[in-house]
């Protein structure tokens, strides 16, 4: 099982106590082994690690997790299968123990494009919103955050971050919820910079998204917004009326100037748009440890200037913007 005692402690004698009284149901109700049947499972694995022989760490140029020096060979090979047991790793890659964890996305990729952009992380308290196995929560403590809470609805990945930090023989403030932001509680206004990755495209109204995001910052807090956008003018948005890149929970793909609207309608201001990339498939890929089909499957193999349904193929945009004080 997860301990959740000292975050729980921590909103309880903060300005984030309004959650407080919710979230262990929260909690429970995300990490509950009726709605998730593989869930035993992937605890066993978090159990059968060996706590706390990491003694080395780097959060600032990827996430290193101990070395091979550092442990036995018999306590590799545990770590190597504790691992394995659950594939498929999405975001990263990590080093952990001397094993090359290399994951479907290269998420330092997506870092490295924003991290000179925002503001500077050091001393505020973040919030992760849609964080998979916080690949990105590590990036930020590395880059000086005081506190950071990732929320994501996926058991797997909240146990994937928790097997990694079982690691360490400290415990940095750094912690994944299994919770959908749906579940914060309106009108927290608690965190100075909130980010929202690779979620937007999958909300059926990006308007009361936008809202929500906006209601977790501070007066003056900072989003960063990364998402799936295509080109073209102000009022554009593509709505696929079926799949998109085999996705079949895409709702909207707006243009960047129709982006920047909607975030100054939702009450955002200094809006700015710092890296358009197309998504390729060096950054986006099957591995050992994501052994299924990723995105060269999911383009027109005839034209990879597409989907496989025909829509313009993956290109994502990385917004930042500012709440009024």
């Amino acid at each position: 099982m997860i301990d959740y005692s000292s975050l729980l402690d921590f909103i309880r004698n903060s300005d984030l106590a309004a959650w407080a009284e919710q979230l262990p149901g929260d909690i429970a109700e995300g990490l509950s082994t009726r709605r998730y049947g593989d869930l035993p499972g992937w605890y066993r694995a978090l159990d059968s690690l060996p706590a706390a022989v990491a003694q080395s760490r780097d959060f600032i140029d990827g996430v290193r997790i101990g070395s091979a020096e550092e442990i036995a060979p018999h306590q590799q090979s545990v770590v190597r299968e504790a691992l394995e047991a659950l594939i498929p790793w999405r975001k990263g890659p990590y080093e952990v123990c001397g094993i090359e964890l290399d994951t479907e996305w290269r998420s330092d990729w997506k870092w490295d494009r924003l991290a000179r952009a925002i503001a500077p992380l050091e001393g505020r308290r973040v919030l992760d919103v849609g964080c998979g196995n916080g690949y990105h929560c590590w990036r930020m403590y590395g880059a000086g955050a005081a506190r950071v809470i990732g929320i994501d609805p996926s058991p797997r990945f909240v146990v994937q971050f928790y097997m990694l930090r079982k690691l360490l023989p400290d415990t940095p403030p750094v912690d994944i919820l299994p919770v959908g932001i749906e579940q914060l509680p309106p009108k927290l206004e608690a965190f100075d910079t909130t980010f929202s990755m690779g979620v937007f495209y999958h909300r059926r109204s990006p308007m009361d998204h936008l809202r929500e995001l906006l209601d977790t910052l501070r007066p003056g807090g900072e989003l960063v917004l990364e998402t799936l956008v295509i080109d073209g003018d102000p009022g554009q948005v593509l709505v696929p009326e079926g799949r998109y890149a085999m996705m079949n929970n895409v709702w909207f793909l707006p243009s960047c100037p129709t982006l920047a609207s909607w975030l100054a309608k939702s009450g955002f201001e200094n809006i700015r748009c710092v890296d358009v990339s197309t998504t390729t498939t060096e950054e986006q890929r099957a591995t050992y440890w994501m052994r299924y089909h990723s995105l060269e499957n999911f383009l027109d193999p005839d034209n990879p200037q597409l989907t496989a349904e025909g829509h313009p193929a993956p290109k994502r945009a990385i917004f930042v913007a500012r709440k009024p004080d």
